[in-house]
């Protein structure tokens, strides 16, 4: 273009300056646009080299794009000035516009800096306005929108070398090289972006993959567990509404998944886990509870929970683990129940006997009107048959903050005044040590187990019947006057005299009961001991041979 007299600059010149602008911002990645920018300084504006310099994340720049000479390109090209070498140049020599010309009077001062350089050869200028090879034209490029050295934020350098009519650029020249940097900076700032937009979209979809992956893995996790899986909704009116079941639990609940969508836990807990459930934190919360399954029945479960959340709106969902523990609970409950009863009859033993009387009694005496609702609590064997408790006496309600205690009173002299007490009657088998003797063991377990059998027969459901040891039982019976106990001591002794088959022949024992009462005061030893010393008057009371019949 330079060749050309100015300002008479051919039409096919612009329209090929026109075209270069127009390649530099339809090139299709960062690196082709900073080759278009170069090459157009060679192509479209008459220099015979031209290096673009791309300022780097760490501020230094690098020879990022090369034209003109393929000897120079392979030497330069990649190599890195620091950002100090570079402000030198470009605040020293000429300012034309925002272009930076250093003259070869002033530029030899540059040739030992870290900048990359290339030197042409030719003779030495003949003319005042003759381009001298040692001559150097910079033309800053600026982030757009703010043109100027002082404004702008620098985004690179196009240095040039030589025009190719060997004489320095006009007026013409020089703002057609101005004018060039300013749209190569608008060109490089877009291509930079759309590569960023196209990293972040490469990025995206990865991600996306990556989440879809992982989501993937969590629905075949979640469907496939071999144990239930359940989500439910957190906070909110539905907060604890299931919104999604596996197949492991809909088998295990016997529920189809339409179905578990319209309850909550709380609606499948059986009621006494409902406290349960309620402490369960929702973060981490284990618990063991019972579910109900379609059929009517429970289930022992651990409920384990995770919470699903949102890192802008928080919680969100409860991931809920559910593991079926009932073959575990069914056989800590048989440990239970061997470790409290008795292993041939069955029935409690002398520990759980000591355990539940223990629990009914306060350590003040019933007339001192106060009580003491035990840390122990209230068993439901001492219910009397209306299933209301006991009798107390009007006061007797609380004691050193235990509430809701009822005093265990017992009847006063040797005849029926009317109070219900909590009877204690103690029963040894007469001519039990015979059988064992005449027919062997086998003979006197099945005589055990007979006569535990027809006690627990012989009184009411919220009555406790023990094995304290051998051939000795017990009997709680609650809400009982003097009269009532010894009527059910006598229907008792009626049952147990009944012969009893054993080892394929018929035998007799008999029975001596002992009525002791319970009141607060009381342990439990005293208790089974004043039953027990009355059992021994009793039995020595009768003659010999009418403790047993046949």
């Amino acid at each position: 273009m330079e060749t050309e007299s100015e300002p008479y600059v051919r039409l096919a010149s612009l329209r090929q300056l026109h075209q270069v602008m127009a390649d530099m911002n339809t090139a299709r990645s960062l690196a082709d646009t900073l080759q278009t920018v170069a090459d157009g300084v060679v192509n479209a504006l008459g220099y015979e080299m031209a290096g673009v310099n791309l300022v780097r994340p760490d501020g230094d720049l690098v020879v990022a794009a090369f034209s003109g000479n393929s000897a120079a390109e392979a030497l330069i090209t990649g190599r890195v000035g620091s950002r100090d070498a570079w402000e030198r140049r470009l605040g020293m020599g000429e300012r034309w516009g925002d272009l930076v010309f250093i003259p070869h009077t002033e530029g030899w001062v540059l040739d030992d800096d870290d900048v990359p350089q290339w030197f042409t050869d030719g003779p030495a200028p003949r003319f005042e306005d003759e381009w001298h090879p040692s001559d150097r034209l910079f033309a800053p490029m600026y982030t757009p929108g703010a043109q100027g050295g002082s404004c702008g934020e620098l985004l690179g350098v196009i240095s040039v070398d030589r025009p190719r009519n060997g004489r320095l650029p006009g007026a013409w020249g020089r703002e057609a090289l101005q004018m060039y940097a300013f749209q190569a900076a608008i060109a490089i700032s877009n291509a930079r972006l759309r590569s960023n937009m196209q990293r972040a979209l490469v990025r995206l979809e990865r991600e996306q993959q990556a989440l879809r992956a992982s989501e993937e893995s969590f629905r075949q996790a979640f469907e496939y567990a071999p144990s239930g899986m359940a989500i439910a909704e957190m906070g909110g009116e539905q907060h604890g509404r299931i919104l999604r079941t596996n197949d492991a639990l809909c088998r295990l609940l016997g529920r189809p998944a339409s179905a578990m969508r319209r309850y909550a836990f709380s609606d499948l807990v059986h009621p006494e886990d409902i406290g349960t459930l309620l402490r369960t934190s929702a973060e981490g919360g284990r618990a063991e509870l019972r579910l109900g399954r379609r059929d009517g029945s429970y289930v022992w479960v651990s409920l384990r929970n995770s919470v699903v959340a949102d890192a802008a709106d928080g919680p969100r969902f409860l991931l809920t683990h559910v593991e079926d523990i009932e073959e575990r609970k069914r056989r800590e409950l048989q440990l239970a129940h061997r470790a409290s009863h008795d292993s041939l009859t069955g029935l409690p033993n002398s520990a759980e006997l000591r355990s539940r009387l223990a629990a009914r009694l306060c350590r003040r005496p019933a007339h001192a009107l106060e009580s003491l609702d035990a840390a122990y609590g209230h068993h439901p064997a001492f219910d009397g048959p209306t299933g209301h408790g006991f009798d107390f006496a009007p006061g007797a309600e609380s004691y050193d903050g235990y509430d809701h205690h009822v005093h265990t009173v017992a009847p006063e002299g040797e005849q029926d005044d009317g109070t219900k007490g909590l009877a204690v009657l103690f029963c040894d088998l007469d001519g039990f040590k015979s059988i064992n003797d005449r027919f062997g063991h086998n003979a006197g377990d099945a005589v055990l187990i007979e006569v535990a059998r027809r006690l627990s027969q012989g009184v009411r459901d919220g009555d406790t019947v023990a094995r304290l040891g051998g051939d000795e039982f017990v009997i709680l019976a609650d809400g009982l006057g003097r009269a009532d106990a010894e009527d059910l001591a006598v229907r008792l002794r009626n049952e147990i005299i009944q012969p009893i088959r054993a080892e394929g022949r018929a035998v007799r024992v008999g029975a001596s009961f002992g009525i002791g009462w319970a009141h607060c005061g009381m342990t439990a030893d005293e208790v089974l001991k004043s039953a027990d010393e009355r059992m021994y008057v009793e039995k020595r009371s009768r003659p010999k041979q009418h403790r047993r019949a046949g």
